[in-house]
């Protein structure tokens, strides 16, 4: 009898598993991934005069991110909040062309939406596995020039590497 109530636990139990492997259709599911997903990151970027060498912010919280429409555009913030000085670098929200294959990124006269300022934005690239975090874990990079029109002939270089999550990684 006592044999005869672990076996039917048993192939109960065997044929539940293999009901709870059923994947109900998820398999199909495709959560799609945004265009620029490649370049699309958090940051901690050093915002440097390049002709001075001057290091205006060091470790400015920075996201890269898609803006939505597949237009082969994302947008790169050093917005940290909603109020109008949440930022921590150099007041940057703007839309940039991207290159996803070449993982490269670009734009000439676009708005700064930050301060309403113009910038144009060169030499804009990501680089694979270059960086090092802060707690020396292998990280991508990050490197784009910025000319905005309050300061014509000033470049300001920014420079730095792709946020782990880990804590100790943090600044």
């Amino acid at each position: 009898m006592k044999l005869n109530i672990i076996s039917k636990a048993l192939i109960a139990f065997i044929v539940l598993s293999f009901a709870s492997c059923d994947d109900k259709g998820y398999d199909k599911y495709d959560q799609g991934a945004s265009p620029t997903a490649a370049l699309n990151g958090e940051w901690y970027i050093d915002v440097i005069d390049e002709a001075t060498g001057t290091v205006y912010v060091q470790h400015a919280f920075h996201k890269t991110f898609d803006d939505g429409l597949n237009d082969g555009k994302m947008y790169i913030s050093d917005r940290i909040g909603a109020g109008d000085t949440d930022f921590s670098g150099w007041f940057l929200v703007s839309k940039v062309d991207v290159d996803v294959e070449n993982l490269t990124f670009s734009v000439t006269g676009a708005e700064n939406t930050a301060d309403g300022s113009i910038v144009n934005i060169t030499e804009g690239k990501i680089l694979k596995n270059v960086a090092t975090s802060r707690d020396g874990n292998v990280v991508d990079s990050i490197y784009f020039k910025g000319e905005f029109d309050y300061d014509p002939g000033t470049t300001i270089i920014f420079a730095g590497h792709r946020r782990t999550g880990f804590l100790e990684d943090e600044y």
